[in-house]
């Protein structure tokens, strides 16, 4: 007998500061945390350029002075190093309980990255894995980016996936703290190809490697 699918809500906004977004993930997991039985949530959005480092992360990766950037510079509870998002990157914040999945962080950072490497196939594009680090790689370039938060198995945080992103931001940061291998994004291999076409794409993949059903999509 196979196991019945789990209900997600499933969001689509478009482009959404930084803070706004994370307040807002802190409201759904507050929430959630109080009342374990709601269903879960996907986000899918875009970010103003900004930078975001994670709750350890290393300011010797930043190429610029804090007090002169160009660019809003956040320091937020999730894992990783530096990281840069931007228009044309598609992010995706995942609200789930893992009790109801597995209580492991590692498969679940390996569904994620699953997500994305199966989006490429649909463009026949290999996706790949690398030892020891997290993300997708796409001939030798990093195109996603993953950092998560877990409070009580509830999830916060997630992936970035560079679609058609300006990338110059990234040449001002060391990406993640990986300094040997390049960043690039979808359009090097796609060219013309945009976040809307993806979008639909990423949420139809994040329900088959997590078997769940989407109840409700709503774009506000």
């Amino acid at each position: 007998m196979s196991t019945p699918q789990k209900k997600c809500l499933l969001y689509h906004r478009g482009l959404v500061p930084y803070i706004e977004a994370h307040q807002w993930q802190r409201s759904l997991l507050g929430d959630r945390i109080q009342n374990p039985n709601l269903e879960d949530v996907l986000i899918l959005l875009e970010h103003p350029n900004v930078y975001t480092l994670g709750r350890g992360a290393s300011e010797e990766f930043l190429k610029f002075d804090l007090q002169t950037s160009n660019y809003e510079v956040h320091r937020v509870e999730r894992g990783g190093e530096v990281t840069y998002h931007c228009p044309g990157q598609l992010v995706g914040y995942p609200i789930l309980n893992l009790q109801h999945y597995r209580k492991d962080l590692h498969w679940y950072l390996r569904q994620l990255e699953e997500v994305l490497i199966r989006v490429l196939g649909i463009y026949e594009l290999r996706g790949e894995r690398l030892p020891g680090f997290t993300g997708v790689w796409l001939e030798g370039y990093k195109v996603a980016a993953i950092g998560i938060k877990v409070s009580r198995w509830i999830t916060m945080h997630g992936f970035a996936l560079n679609i058609c992103s300006d990338m110059k931001g990234f040449g001002d940061i060391v990406p993640c703290g990986i300094t040997d291998k390049p960043v690039s994004s979808l359009e090097m291999w796609i060219p013309g190809i945009t976040v809307d076409e993806v979008r639909p794409l990423v949420a139809r993949s994040f329900a088959e490697v997590f078997n769940l059903e989407f109840v409700e999509s709503v774009n506000c």
